[in-house]
């Protein structure tokens, strides 16, 4: 009578929940032993070789308790992230479709540096239109992309940008011949053209001999090589100049530019003539005319490094 009771004892107790929250031992009469309420182990059941086998397997070890209920920080095993929601669209970039597949719980921006390589436009530099402008800390979901949708993305290449700005074949002579000469560049004909129409009416107040800090506000009034208007917006929390004219605006990363050159325009020196160089060659300058004098250190040193703080 005493052995069955120990059995049914012990039967009993291999059916509590040993490790709370990991798992329930369960076992027949004869197949466990209680050692603790922490640890377990398979009984001894006699022989040489079952005997090491046995103490092998003892169950109260870190590892053995992380097999029984998980990992060690009570993860359970077999437990897995939730896979992200994803959504097919037609993204459309220069009149060019192509198949994204994206989760829908990511951000504009990441969808930004997803594409970049694929349509060589820097994150930076695009825009991805669905129903409007879509705004960068927005989710796909938020901004009811779903499946089969349309999204147009614009954005300017630097490549681009250069084409629109680089000179003719002959104003490239004209500079090369004038750089020879050293002849000041309000008098080379590629510029002359442009500053012979005279100071534009909007342009800033410029003034000679002074060196201001970059004011808070766009710089406008200045003019580009087509004699079109153009404006600076300083996006220093970007590392961004925006180069703005009435057809379009190019963000530029301020690290892409090699570098400025400037001279005061003759008779007008309270203004600059500046071209900024976007490209490895100075093919690639694009000029701006009647820059404000005392903004000019400012700028250069706001795009080549030499930060300014307001």
């Amino acid at each position: 009578m005493a052995s069955d009771e120990n059995s049914k004892e012990t039967k009993t107790a291999c059916t509590e929940q040993i490790i709370e929250g990991c798992a329930v031992l369960e076992g027949n009469k004869n197949e466990c032993e209680i050692v603790s309420k922490e640890n377990f182990k398979v009984p001894d059941t006699g022989g040489g070789e079952d005997n090491e086998t046995s103490s092998d397997m003892e169950l109260g070890s870190e590892s053995s308790l992380q097999g029984a209920c998980g990992s060690t920080d009570g993860t359970p095993v077999g437990s897995f992230e939730e896979p992200k929601e994803l959504v097919d669209f037609k993204l459309i970039f220069n009149k060019k479709k192509h198949d994204i597949c994206f989760p829908l719980d990511e951000t504009i921006l990441a969808l930004k540096k997803h594409i970049e390589s694929l349509i060589s436009v820097p994150a930076s530099m695009q825009k991805v239109m669905y129903k409007g402008l879509c705004k960068d800390d927005k989710t796909l979901r938020e901004v009811s992309i779903s499946k089969g949708a349309k999204v147009m993305v614009v954005g300017s290449t630097l490549s681009d940008i250069i084409a629109v700005n680089t000179p003719s074949e002959q104003d490239l002579k004209e500079e090369k011949a004038a750089a020879a000469t050293k002849e000041p560049l309000c008098k080379q004909k590629m510029h002359k053209k442009i500053l012979d129409k005279g100071v534009p009416e909007d342009a800033q107040p410029g003034i000679k001999n002074a060196k201001d800090s970059l004011p808070p506000y766009p710089l406008s009034g200045m003019l580009n090589k087509s004699g079109g208007k153009v404006r600076l917006t300083f996006k220093l929390e970007l590392d961004q100049v925006w180069i703005g004219t009435k057809e379009r605006t190019d963000k530029i990363p301020m690290n892409s530019i090699k570098t400025i050159v400037s001279e005061p325009v003759e008779g007008h020196e309270e203004y600059h003539i500046m071209g900024i160089q976007l490209g490895t060659t100075e093919a690639s300058r694009y000029w701006l005319y009647w820059v404000p004098a005392q903004y000019v250190d400012a700028i250069k040193d706001a795009i080549l490094g030499k930060w300014q703080y307001f």
